[in-house]
Parts: C-alpha cells; structure tokens; sequence
C-alpha cells in the first residue's frame, strides 16, 4: 500500500509500506479522505514545532474518513462498505487520567501522526490502514470529506465544552483557519449571541463571515478595529484563541471584559502572556488539547445537519499529487481544508 511519509522539513514522499491484518476487536479499512491539518504543514514546512522534531520517517495525517474492508474477531456493528470517520485519539484507559476521565491527557497516547513519542506515532495517511472498532463512528449520510472534518470539529467542540457555557455570551474567534472557522461553528450552535472574527486574510475572513460570524476583521489592514471593544474595560465574554500567536493574543485581551474567558487552541510554541492584564481582569486563561467523546457527537452534529462544513473544504487533490495538496493548504489566500482523496 502507498502511504505519505516525512521524512524532514520539505521531504515528503509517497512510499510503499506494507499492509497489516485485523486482530481482535480491529477493522481494516480502506481510507477515503484524508484532510491536512496543521501540525501536518508545521512537519511539511519545518520538521515539527516547539520543542517537538521529526526524529524519524513518519506517515503524517490523523483527520480521516475510510470504508471499512475487513472485521477482525469480535467486532460487532459494522459491515464491509461502511463509510466510518476514524478517530486518532487513542488512550490507553488505563493511566491515571484515562481512570480521572481525561483520556486526552492518556500518558500512553497514541495519537495519529504525532512526532512527540519516540519512536513516532505513525499516522494514518496511507491506502490500508487498520484500527480498533472503537475509534470508528457510523458516517452514513456524509461525503468522505465531510467524515474526515471530524477531527477538527471535535477540537472546537472541546473547546466548547471547556467554556463553560456560551449561551447568550459574546465571542470573540482570533485567527480563521480551519480551527477558528469551526470554532464560529460550534459557538453559535451553542448559542453564542455575537461572533467576531480576526485574521490577516481576506479570504479565510469570507468563509468566517459566510459560517456566521456577525463581524470579520482584518487585522492587518485595520490593527486598531478591536479598541472599540476595549470601552468600559471590554465586552466580550469567551476568546477562542486560535493563532497561537503572542500578538493575537495580547491584542485581544483588551477587548475582553473582567472575567472573561480565553480558550487557547493555538499550537505555534511558547508565548509571552500580558499577565498583569489577565489578572487585574480576573481574566480565566483554559488550554484546551485534543479531545475524546467530542470526536462521535460531531458526527452525529453534521449527519443531523446541525453544522454544515461543507464551505471549509476547498480543495481534494489525489494521492500521487500529495505534494501539490501540501501546498496548496500552506497558501492562506485560496485554501481553507485541502484533501487528499485516497480512493
């Protein structure tokens, strides 16, 4: 089977690996979609990010849809055919956290594509792929690239949950990438009653607006647009911070009213905080990591057509052009999720 492996900053490559049968409790599936995301272009562009580096060859890819091919014993609830999203969350379940109820802090994570293990988890870019049945939720009524939008929708819905509760809050989304135009997506199906949206592209700003942010900013044509919401120490209620940009985020803190809170998604290394701000302003500051439960509720989210992210797909590129689709993604003025289209 092809699978897209990196093997340093630049060097991608589509190599044969070989193919591997279901064990107990397991399927083997033949991808259908798999979506770039962006730890996928911080391995393509850099060799990883923050402290972690490529240290070996690896599959990239962890946002995926598949047709399931092969039952392994035991394995119920399934049939060959079957469109599933996979999801690259697996814990072990039973580490301290995974027994706390925070599997996406599992100390044995084995979380598709990720370089922070060493050896590398291997990610789940390649033609066979086998997984556990658990991993797998029924995408029936779904394109395949709809099912494999999964993953990203559960990092928002995380973020969601982490609020606290956005019902009649006003959100405020920095950076419009795929994370932050989802994130527009899973605040206002929880209610939020106002979404603005920065970024520096005006393109991304339109699939924000388009989603349903009420305002779109374009900080670097206007970096003085949020001091209207600075009056009276701020107005508004949740930041999803999804840059992961110090900037970002210092700019944003004066638009935040006392006792607001900041969700941080964005993954980009270490980050200076203004922290006298987020004191005096009792400000909450919420990391938010991964996900796990949230992965099957999205799915049910887009077959019940409660969140439509058909708008964020803007390009499927075959696999014997991975490359081209790599750079595509990277380019902010025309792509928001490119694809790549295994079968």
């Amino acid at each position: 089977m092809r699978a897209i492996v990196i093997h340093a900053a630049h060097d991608l490559r589509i190599e044969e690996r070989p193919a591997e049968r279901p064990g107990p409790g397991q399927m083997r599936l033949r991808l259908a979609t798999g979506g770039i995301c962006g730890s996928d272009l911080h391995y393509y562009h850099n060799g990883g990010f923050g402290a972690v580096r490529l240290r070996e060859p690896m599959i990239l890819g962890h946002e995926v849809s598949a047709y399931v091919e092969e039952l392994g014993p035991g394995v119920t609830g399934f049939q060959p055919g079957q469109l599933v999203a996979v999801s690259p969350s697996r814990p072990c379940g039973g580490c301290r956290y995974c027994l706390e109820g925070l599997p996406n802090q599992c100390l044995n994570m084995r979380f598709y594509g990720s370089a922070m293990p060493f050896p590398h988890i291997q990610g789940a870019f390649r033609e066979s792929l086998v997984a556990d049945a658990s991993q797998c939720v029924d995408a029936t009524g779904l394109t395949a690239g709809e099912a494999a939008m999964a993953e990203p929708l559960a990092v928002t819905l995380h973020a969601t949950a982490r609020a606290g509760g956005i019902l009649g809050k006003r959100v405020l989304v920095t950076g419009c990438g795929p994370i932050g135009v989802l994130s527009i997506l899973a605040a206002r199906r929880a209610g939020a009653a106002e979404i603005v949206a920065t970024d520096l592209s005006d393109f991304t700003l339109s699939l924000a607006a388009k989603v349903g942010a009420d305002r779109v900013i374009n900080t670097g044509r206007d970096p003085d647009a949020l001091a209207g919401y600075a009056a009276d120490k701020g107005s508004f209620d949740v930041l999803y911070e999804c840059t992961g940009v110090a900037a970002a985020l210092a700019g944003a803190i004066p638009a935040l009213r006392p006792r607001g809170v900041i969700l941080q998604l964005g993954l980009g290394g270490d980050m200076a905080l203004p922290m006298m701000a987020i004191t005096a302003k009792e400000l909450e500051l919420r990391g938010s990591f991964r996900f796990h439960s949230e992965f099957a509720f999205g799915v049910g989210l887009m077959q019940k057509a409660l969140i439509n992210v058909k708008p964020l797909i803007t390009q499927t590129v075959p696999l014997d052009q991975a490359e081209v689709a790599f750079r595509l993604a990277s380019d902010r003025t025309q792509a928001m999720k490119a694809q790549i289209a295994f079968s």
